[in-house]
C-alpha cells in the first residue's frame, strides 16, 4: 500500500488505483478471490465440455484431467508466481481489471462498514489519513538533506568563548536550550552543554569561561543526507552538529530533534513557546513565517511555485526579487500575490499570500 502511493505521487501509470483499491483491504481478497474463482470454474468447465465433443472413454477421463491441470496449473498457480515476483508491475497493469473484479465481487465481502452511523467510518478515515501522512513522511526523510531541517545561521543562539557562568546561565534560563555553540567572532569553535555547567556553578564559578567547559563540535556539509547523519549522531552519541556549506562558511546546526521531526512532527516540550507558522486573516488570505518550507507553502494554496535552489518561503521571494526586497513590496506567481510583511535587517521574515490574485 505505501509503495502504491508512494508510486502513484510519482506518477506512474496504473499506481493510483491500485492504491484506492487497496484503501479497502478487507473486501479486496474476497471480492478478487470469488470472481477468479468464477473465471477458473467457467474454464473449466468450457474445456470439460469442449473435449467432450471430441473424446469418449478413457481418453476422455485422461482429456478432462489435462483440463483440470491447465487450467489450475495456468490460472492459479502460474499467476500466483508471477503475482509474487513481479507484484507492482502485474498489479499496475491490471489495474482496470481489479477495479472490475472488485465492483463485481465485492457484493460478496459484505456491507462496507463506511456511513454506518456508528462514527467508525470517520475515525477509521482519520486514521488511514494518519498512517498516510506517516507513510509520506518516511518515504520523504530517505530523500530529505541537511539544509532542509537546519536551524539557520541567523536563527542560531550561541554564546561568546568568553562568556562567564553568569553570561551562560542567563542564556540558559532565557532560551531553555541544553546545548549551546560557542563561537569566537564567526567561527563556531565548540559545544557547550548546560549540565557541564552545574560543577561550575556548584563553585561559585569563579575563573571558568565557555571556552574552558566546551566540547568539540561537529561539522557536517549541508547537503549531506539526514537518513546518514542520524545514523551517525547515534554511533557517535552526538545530539547536535554544525552545519557547513560548500565554502566552510557556517550554515547554521541540526539536532537529533530536527531529524526526528521530520517523520513525526512537531516535537515541544515544556520549554518550548507556540509558534505561529500560518495564520489565516480576515480577508482570506495567510500571515506565512517565512522560514516554512515551500512545499508546505504549495500544500496550503494548491499553487505550484517556480523550482529553484532554495527550501523556504523566505528564498523564494528573494529568487523572485534577485535582490533583498523591502517590506511591502509585491511579488507574482500565476494568480498568487506574496506581499512581504516583515523584514529583519536583509532577512525576509513574515509574508502575506493571496491566492487568486491576478497579476500585473
Amino acid at each position: 500500500r505505501a509503495d502504491a502511493h508512494h508510486d502513484a505521487a510519482e506518477g506512474v501509470r496504473g499506481a493510483r488505483s491500485v492504491a484506492h483499491l487497496l484503501d479497502d483491504r478487507a473486501r479486496l481478497p474476497q471480492a478478487v478471490g470469488l470472481v477468479g474463482t468464477a473465471l477458473l470454474v467457467a474454464a473449466a468447465v468450457l474445456g470439460v465440455v469442449s473435449v467432450s465433443r471430441i473424446y469418449s472413454g478413457t481418453a476422455l477421463v485422461l482429456a478432462i484431467v489435462a483440463v483440470v491441470l491447465v487450467v489450475v496449473g495456468l490460472g492459479d498457480a502460474a499467476s500466483r508466481v508471477l503475482g509474487r515476483r513481479w507484484a507492482r508491475l502485474v498489479a499496475y497493469r491490471s489495474g482496470p481489471l481489479l477495479t472490475g473484479a472488485m465492483r463485481l465481487g465485492g457484493w460478496a465481502a459484505g456491507p462496507s462498514e463506511e456511513g454506518n452511523g456508528t462514527g467508525e467510518d470517520v475515525e477509521a478515515a482519520e486514521d488511514d489519513e494518519e498512517e498516510l501522512a506517516l507513510i509520506s513522511s518516511v518515504l520523504r526523510f530517505s530523500e530529505t538533506i541537511v539544509r532542509e531541517v537546519m536551524v539557520p545561521r541567523p536563527d542560531m543562539v550561541t554564546v561568546p568563548v568568553d562568556a562567564d557562568v553568569a553570561e551562560i546561565t542567563a542564556a540558559a534560563i532565557e532560551f531553555g536550550f541544553s546545548r549551546f555553540p560557542v563561537v569566537d567572532g564567526e567561527e563556531v569553535v565548540g559545544l557547550l552543554l548546560v549540565k557541564d555547567l552545574l560543577p561550575v556553578v556548584s563553585t561559585d564559578g569563579d575563573g571558568f569561561d565557555a571556552g574552558s567547559i566546551m566540547r568539540p563540535a561537529a561539522f557536517i556539509p549541508e547537503m549531506k543526507g539526514i537518513p546518514d547523519l542520524l545514523a551517525e549522531m547515534r554511533a557517535s552519541k552526538t545530539h547536535m552538529a554544525i552545519v557547513v556549506d560548500e565554502f566552510g562558511a557556517i550554515a547554521g546546526l541540526v539536532t537529533i530533534e530536527d531529524i526526528l521531526e521530520e517523520l513525526v512532527g512537531e516535537i515541544a516540550d515544556e520549554t518550548d513557546d507556540d509558534e505561529t507558522w500560518v495564520e489565516e486573516l480576515s480577508d482570506g488570505s495567510w500571515r506565512v513565517d517565512a522560514r516554512l518550507a515551500v512545499e508546505d507553502l504549495v500544500e496550503l494554496v494548491g499553487v505550484e511555485f517556480p523550482e529553484g535552489d532554495w527550501d523556504t518561503v523566505a528564498g523564494l521571494v528573494l529568487g523572485l526579487a534577485e535582490r533583498v526586497p523591502e517590506e511591502a513590496e509585491e511579488f507574482y506567481v500565476d494568480d498568487t500575490r506574496l506581499t512581504v510583511a516583515r523584514m529583519q535587517g536583509r532577512r525576509v521574515a513574515e509574508v502575506i499570500v493571496h491566492a487568486g490574485e491576478i497579476g500585473p
